[in-house]
């Protein structure tokens, strides 16, 4: 994956004294009994050299929420300005790395007709992750066991991804009526051929080996191993990011990935997933589904899910691939507030409903045909948003990313 150029260390503390890194983020201590809980969603382990980051609700498959993000922030801050850590991880508690983004917490507040706060969600969630893609020192990211979402998107952008033998890695948003977003334009767009097309409209899952053949995780360890192997990196006195690099590899696993690999089938996802519009990749796979199971299994894919949310995908992925990462969490950000903005359509709120909150697993989309989506409507989720709302605010005059 791409890395990202940041000022140098000395300059960004210069220019803090007269710049706000992130000003929807408050720094202040708070001593509520709420914080206190807000701490146990984000745990924090100190080694001799490093911290590590625990995600910590267990039992939502650590589901990130705005104080899970903003905690995030604060302490990736501050141990990138400390001088006694030399480097950073990031694990999560209990069967997953992350989930993903809260979205029943976001389809509870919509519903309550709190769009505020879904507004600051997306804004603290993407400004980590702009952080995360940005970061001067050496990140360590451990993807065991579900990695989704917004999941992925808070490990991908940073320097090294550890994958196990437990990972299950997707990017299903289309299935809930929304698009993938977290910086998701981004990877998926630099994959090999049009497999990012495919992951993004299809939510293919890709196994832990998948991940690190394509190149989304940089390292592998068997799940079993992982505890030895944290032991053994924290006892690294190091802010090289090389001989990190060496001890993740020395310490990890060979892997390979199995012949039934979704890999081994990029020649037909290019020939499926080139085409300009889902129409136009819906025509090929029905041309390809008597003697190819990858077409009849994605077509079934396309139709659970929103016929707006693939169009506005597709569209995403393609523009992603020639936008840093700072560009494409801008765009991001236009087009979760659209769609949280129910102007043209509540699918977002339809599709939460139906998979995580009823889950009667039978969405009924505003737009229930590829036919009914019409250019307008998929032109207004890019759109710039309107005077009154800002857009999303990222500090790339002091941390400037590049392709």
């Amino acid at each position: 994956m791409h890395r990202f150029r940041s000022l140098s260390h000395l300059q960004r503390s210069l220019q803090r004294q007269s710049h706000n890194r992130f000003t929807t983020i408050s720094t202040q201590r708070d001593n509520h009994p709420l914080n206190h809980h807000f701490q146990q969603e984000v745990l924090v382990e100190g080694r001799a050299f490093s911290r590590a980051a625990i995600l910590n609700r267990p039992d939502n498959l650590n589901a990130i929420t705005t104080s899970m993000a903003a905690r995030l922030h604060r302490l990736y801050e501050s141990w990138e300005d400390n001088s006694q850590i030399g480097f950073v991880t990031m694990k999560g508690s209990g069967r997953a790395f992350c989930a993903g983004a809260d979205m029943v917490t976001i389809y509870r507040l919509l519903q309550e007709g709190n769009d505020e706060a879904c507004k600051q969600f997306f804004r603290t969630l993407y400004q980590f992750i702009y952080l995360v893609g940005t970061y001067l020192k050496p990140n360590v990211t451990v993807l065991d066991g579900i990695t989704m979402g917004a999941g992925a998107g808070i490990a991908v952008p940073g320097m090294f991804r550890v994958a196990t033998d437990k990972t299950v890695f997707a990017n299903p948003e289309v299935q809930i009526g929304f698009h993938p977003d977290s910086g998701a334009s981004f990877y998926l767009s630099r994959l090999p051929g049009y497999l990012g097309e495919f992951l993004a409209l299809t939510g293919e899952r890709l196994s832990g080996a998948e991940l690190v053949a394509c190149g989304l995780a940089t390292h592998f360890s068997l799940n079993a191993k992982l505890a030895w192997i944290e032991e053994r990196i924290g006892q690294l006195m190091t802010d090289d990011p090389s001989i990190l690099s060496e001890s993740l590899a020395q310490y990890g696993d060979l892997v390979y990935v199995d012949k039934s690999s979704v890999l081994h089938k990029i020649d037909r996802i290019d020939k499926y997933f080139c085409h300009d519009t889902v129409e136009e990749i819906v025509d090929a796979l029905k041309e390809g589904e008597s003697h190819d199971e990858l077409c009849s299994t994605a077509l079934k894919k396309l139709k659970e899910a929103s016929p707006l949310s693939l169009k506005i995908s597709l569209q995403s992925i393609r523009e992603g691939r020639f936008q840093p990462l700072d560009e494409c969490l801008a765009r991001e950000y236009r087009t979760s507030l659209r769609c949280i903005s129910k102007q043209v359509s509540g699918d977002l709120c339809e599709g939460i409903r139906a998979r995580l909150v009823d889950k009667d697993f039978s969405p009924k989309w505003d737009t229930p045909s590829l036919e009914a989506v019409t250019k307008d409507m998929v032109d207004f989720y890019f759109a710039p948003l309107p005077d009154y709302e800002p857009e999303l605010n990222l500090p790339t005059a002091l941390r400037e990313p590049f392709m």
